[in-house]
């Protein structure tokens, strides 16, 4: 195994071992990209030198044991979403095409302060609407197990980079299933943490009570090193929980003996791919023969789910897309008459069409008259369904869905057609709604070769029991130790 194979977990060891060094690994990163992201293009903006100095710099930390973690010398990757001080950060938007934040994310310092190595930003649907990476203003992002299939988004590029071996970790963020569904798509583990246990300052907001941080690998146990460093109250973060924070590798070899897996019938639905509910059951299978218990519950309102997210969601981008002017920072339109005119032709020529399609949906469910109407409505149906995952979870310790209820599909292939690009999120979207925990891992591949997802879901603040139950399923298969073959050295 090549050094850009192993995983984040691998990779740490050998450091800790100084059996390998972190330019080494840095360098044999670098080299891969430069082999593969013109295939791939899970990138925007590389930082190449300042990644071999914080290299350069861990290894010194590692020699002297000065404040060493696991993460200490590991190069990872961060979403475009993210602020990095004097770094180029674009959320795949043109209007923000020469935006460089004067500081960091809170998770981006915290995952520094930790000690790892920055690569670069990776290429995302424009600010974060999307679920296939085909809206980015940087070009589309490719999945490595087929070229011509999109890798799920909006955190593609990140999904795209850790199962193409082009960093060992990434940050993503999830609205409606932006970690999960390119995790499941893409072959490796994404977990979006309960809302509010990461900070969200510093992340370009998207949909404010619904966008969350968290970590990509290729192991759950990496997703649960990446978060634990970024985990925790943030006094800049109104929305950050002072709750304590668990040691997620404490209890993550308890397995699943005992432990009750409720099952909703609301995802097995018509249209789901038989192959992906083929090999979910074989996988709720394997977790039934590891000792957990499997009994049926119900989520009733989970058809309402995305039609309350398509309301919500474009309502609260339309809000926090409006700084974006041409005034203060980002792209402005030239040639205006007057200030109104430099306002309309900056966004009608910095926004991508489906920013602009969600902006129009948000500003619509929250004008006079239908506020009540759409907004108002959803935010009640929103609560209906928080409330079916609250009598589930009186039922059971944690339920298990798809992730996604196809394979990834064509580049191209619902470009023209938003309700079915919409679909995509159909079992993901919930979660967020409901402010949940959930984490995909990889759960077999179809005839294709295509990876498929399984989604664990757990109670608030419960992302410990799903890294334990995650990582029980994960050491009885193999499916997590594959890597794309089309771009085996």
């Amino acid at each position: 195994m090549t050094l850009h194979e192993l995983s984040l977990n691998q990779a740490s060891e050998l450091l800790q071992k100084r059996e390998v060094s972190s330019v080494e690994l840095t360098q044999a990163i670098l080299d891969r990209i430069e082999k593969v992201e013109s295939k791939i293009h899970a990138y925007i903006t590389l930082t190449r030198e300042s990644a071999m100095e914080e290299a350069r710099a861990a290894d010194l930390r590692l020699q002297k044991g000065d404040r060493v973690t696991p993460l200490t010398g590991v190069p990872i990757a961060v979403k475009d979403i993210f602020c990095t001080r004097g770094v180029l950060t674009t959320c795949g938007s043109k209007i923000l095409e020469n935006f460089k934040p004067p500081y960091d994310a809170t998770v981006v310092a915290r995952l520094k302060e930790a000690g790892s190595v920055t690569l670069g930003k990776t290429n995302m649907d424009e600010f974060a609407m999307g679920s296939s990476n085909e809206t980015s203003h940087y070009g589309i992002v490719h999945n490595p197990w087929d070229l011509e299939k999109i890798p799920g988004g909006s955190s593609g590029g990140s999904a795209a980079a850790v199962a193409a071996g082009q960093c060992f970790g990434a940050l993503g963020t999830d609205t409606g299933g932006s970690i999960r569904q390119p995790a499941s798509l893409c072959g490796i583990v994404g977990i979006k943490p309960t809302y509010g246990r990461v900070s969200r300052y510093g992340m370009i907001a998207f949909a404010s009570s619904l966008d969350q941080g968290g970590p990509l690998g290729r192991e759950v146990q990496d997703c649960a090193l990446m978060l634990q460093v970024m985990v925790g109250h943030d006094p800049k973060d109104s929305t950050s929980v002072p709750m304590p924070v668990p040691n997620y590798l404490e209890h993550i070899q308890k397995g699943v003996k005992s432990l009750r897996v409720g099952v909703p019938q609301e995802y097995f639905v018509e249209g789901i791919n038989p192959e992906v509910e083929k090999a979910v059951r074989k996988a709720i299978q394997t977790l039934k023969e590891l000792g957990a218990e499997i009994i049926e519950v119900s989520l009733p309102h989970t058809s309402y789910a995305t039609a309350v997210y398509y309301i919500i969601a474009p309502s609260e981008a339309s809000s926090n897309l409006a700084r974006y002017d041409g005034v203060e920072y980002g792209f402005r339109s030239s040639g205006a008459k007057n200030l109104l005119e430099m306002y309309r032709k900056t966004r009608s020529l910095g926004f991508g069409e489906e920013v602009k399609r969600r902006i129009m949906i948000g500003t619509y469910a929250l004008s006079s008259g239908y506020y009540d109407a759409y907004y108002r409505k959803a935010q009640q149906v929103r609560t209906l369904i928080r409330r079916d995952f609250d009598r589930a979870f009186e039922k059971c310790d944690l339920i298990v869905t798809p992730t996604s209820p196809t394979p990834a599909f064509g580049i191209g292939e619902k470009a023209s057609d938003p309700i079915q690009m919409y679909l995509s999120d159909i079992f993901t979207i919930s979660c967020n709604l409901a402010g949940l925990p959930g984490i995909s891992v990889p759960c077999g591949f179809n005839t294709q070769g295509l990876p498929l997802g399984l989604q664990l879901l757990g109670r608030p603040f419960d992302e410990e029991r799903l890294f334990q139950v995650a990582h029980a399923f994960e050491q009885v298969t193999d499916w997590h130790k594959k890597r794309p073959e089309i771009l085996s050295s």
